[in-house]
């Protein structure tokens, strides 16, 4: 944080002597921005998850789908065979909700390799 700030410092108060250095600093002004927008979201997205209203609305298909289940008039093996399929799906959608809700945590999260990568090139020469 740092770094960014000192860069935003220097680039507020580099005053440019001609008009392409004005042109120059008035992209640059324009890229940081950007960058800096980009950054608060990702560091806004690290906290936040997906909405309570999508597992409740998950939670309530959930059961819906079991009481659907037990109304079906079917013989015990075709009825634990179509429940099983059907909690199958209902827990593979639960735990991929699960996983997305932190995109950025855990095994299944989004790495900053790519990141380090950048950073290894451009910023330690």
């Amino acid at each position: 944080m740092q770094r960014i700030a000192k860069f935003q410092d220097a680039l507020i108060r580099f005053e440019p002597e001609t008009k392409a250095q004005e042109i120059l600093r008035e992209a640059a002004l324009h890229q940081f921005n950007g960058f800096f927008e980009y950054r608060r979201q990702r560091l806004y997205n690290v906290g936040s998850g997906i909405p309570p209203l999508l597992w409740y609305t998950v939670a309530v298909g959930a059961i819906i789908n079991l009481i659907f289940i037990w109304l079906f008039n079917l013989r015990l093996r075709h009825h634990l065979l179509v429940g099983g399929l059907l909690s199958f799906l209902l827990a593979m959608m639960i735990s991929l909700i699960a996983l997305m809700d932190h995109p950025f945590r855990g095994e299944m999260g989004a790495s900053p390799d790519a990141f380090q990568l950048v950073y290894d090139h451009l910023m330690k020469q």
